[in-house]
């Protein structure tokens, strides 16, 4: 399998320039300023009907949990759509939205433009093998996160910027990396349906639940946990530590995964699945 194993002894030196040129940042992001307000008390709201259409025709939960995107279809009869369904998004004027309401936006957008990246270069293996530019971290280890490919209010967007600038570092919530989804057989799901203001902390809630009690997220060795890369690259994000990161997991777990963790001698290692979660038509 296509898959990245982070060894830390190895790698420390290394873990934060990697994961920064993939996406991903072990370090504080910095807020994108034009991205900072909101109007609190706003009652309006931005229509991800068209999204939410796809989302239900296209993502296929197979037995294992795991939700594929059927790429395939979406490229064959849907692709139009999403384009135009992001081009609406990029003329949306964000500030005039309240929080949660700009949360489920930039997720939406966000999952929205990876789709459309994929299903741009379908058929592919991984997401991974896609290079759209973005400098020299883009060609150590390829993807399409750092290339300025999304325009909002004017300003020019990559996927990371929308990730690490505006969502982790505005809102500020480490549920967001449950939301966020890079098209991988490790990621968390992506969710059949769009995030909404309304709905966005009862959809939060469950894709943390979905993925910490799910084998890409905690699995076991014995008495040490083998989890997901996300909680290496993001671990600041998780509290900084191995002590916060699991205590975040038993939040979340299981009542039969939560007893395990409360043995745990820690984490042994993290690991991803870049293979393209593709649900083949």
């Amino acid at each position: 399998m296509f898959r990245a194993t982070r060894n830390r002894a190895a790698a420390a030196a290394f873990t934060v320039t990697i994961a920064s040129s993939i996406g991903f940042s072990a370090s504080a992001a910095d807020a994108i300023p034009a991205f900072e307000k909101a109007t609190a008390g706003s009652t309006k709201t931005v229509d991800h009907s068209v999204w939410n259409a796809m989302l239900q025709k296209h993502v296929v939960k197979g037995p294992d949990g795991l939700n594929r995107i059927a790429f395939g279809n979406i490229k064959k009869s849907d692709h139009a759509g999403l384009k135009a369904y992001i081009a609406k998004l990029e003329a949306t004027d964000v500030a005039a939205l309240d929080k949660p309401e700009q949360f489920a936006f930039w997720v939406n957008l966000y999952n929205a433009k990876t789709v459309d990246v994929v299903a741009d270069k379908y058929p592919v293996k991984s997401i991974k093998d896609i290079s759209l530019g973005g400098g020299l971290k883009t060609l150590i280890t390829g993807g399409p996160w750092q290339s300025k490919i999304m325009k909002v209010g004017g300003q020019s967007l990559s996927l990371d910027d929308v990730e690490n600038g505006v969502l982790r570092a505005i809102h500020k919530d480490n549920r967001v990396h449950y939301a966020v989804n890079c098209a991988s057989v490790g990621c968390p799901n992506l969710a059949n349906e769009a995030y909404t203001g309304a709905k966005l902390n009862e959809m939060l809630e469950k894709g943390a639940r979905d993925f910490v009690n799910s084998p890409r997220g905690v699995t076991f060795d014995g008495t040490k946990i083998k989890a997901s890369s996300i909680y290496d690259w993001f671990s600041l994000d998780f509290g900084g530590s191995e002590k916060t990161v699991i205590e975040h997991m038993r939040k979340y777990a299981s009542p039969e995964l939560k007893a395990k963790l409360e043995t745990a001698s820690g984490i042994a290692s993290y690991d991803y699945d870049w293979v393209l979660a593709d649900a083949k038509s």
